[in-house]
């Protein structure tokens, strides 16, 4: 069933892929420069004039992430539901079903990296910009359980617009749910790492986004919680240009290390490296 539905979800992601891939060229949205998409591709989709991060989508992330062929979905079958009755909303969740080949906004699952055994979550902007309902807040909770029965280290690429409005309370309890979650694997001594990709803002930069033993985030990635207009109207004065952003963060201490997309699989493997024979060391005493 789970290999039906990964084969599924496969083939439609592949089929985004390969229409993006017919394309000669791929106009940068930072600059404005043409570029071939086979070389943008080459490149991770970083434009090579101006520097800027295109978003990726959750298997694209998990193809430059995990090694080759390592990745099993877990928790693919949980549904979206419209618990408040919301006008269209059915409707919205169907299509974007159909054009991204998942069934919500987070893709979840088991994988090696670097060699070393790892549960990864990616979220994708591409699916309602990645807004926190309840099926995303259920796949994060269940990836932590299930990091946490199998002492594994979790890996999760956030990305999201904030709560989903439609769901509304329901939305918000999956911030405390995830975070019950993370804290459980936590006191397990196992490793949380977060990477921040753009943009982390809302109920997800509130809650489990910021939760890593270790965060890390792409370079020039917007990352908050309200607005920037909201606050300036709110305290009276004028915010940095640079606020919000991943480099903003690092400099006051809220983001341990930004990492290019080319170097980030290198990171990971070596950050999961160390903390793996630290752990061996500790239980060989």
């Amino acid at each position: 069933m789970l290999i039906d539905l990964f084969q599924k979800t496969r083939d439609s992601s592949m089929r985004m892929k390969g229409e993006e891939e017919k394309k000669p060229t791929k106009v940068c949205k930072g600059c404005g420069a043409e570029l071939k998409a086979l070389t943008f591709g080459k490149n991770l989709y970083v434009c090579p004039v101006c520097g800027r991060y295109s978003r990726l989508l959750a298997r694209t992330r998990i193809r430059f992430t995990a090694d080759t062929d390592s990745f099993h979905e877990l928790f693919n079958g949980l549904k979206t539901l419209n618990p408040l009755e919301f006008e269209g909303y059915t409707e919205k969740v169907r299509e974007l079903v159909k054009k991204t080949g998942m069934n919500d906004a987070v893709v979840t699952g088991v994988c090696t990296i670097g060699g070393i055994q790892t549960c990864l979550g990616v979220m994708d902007s591409h699916f309602m910009m990645a807004s926190m309902g309840s099926v995303v807040g259920e796949k994060l909770t269940r990836l932590f359980e299930y990091a946490t029965e199998h002492e594994l280290p979790v890996v999760l690429f956030t990305c999201s617009g904030g709560a989903r409005m439609q769901e509304g309370m329901f939305s918000l309890l999956q911030m405390a749910k995830v975070s019950g979650a993370v804290r459980r694997h936590s006191d397990a001594g196992l490793l949380y790492i977060t990477v921040l990709t753009d943009p982390t803002t809302g109920g997800v930069t509130a809650s489990y986004a910021s939760l890593g033993d270790i965060i890390l985030a792409e370079p020039h990635t917007t990352i908050g919680f309200a607005g920037r207009r909201v606050i300036e109207g709110t305290i009276g004065e004028k915010l940095p240009d640079d606020f919000q952003t991943s480099e903003f963060l690092r400099d006051h201490g809220f983001c341990d290390k930004i990492v290019p997309r080319n170097q980030m699989k290198q990171t990971l493997t070596a950050l999961l490296s160390m903390h793996q024979n630290s752990a061996k060391g500790k239980k060989g005493r």
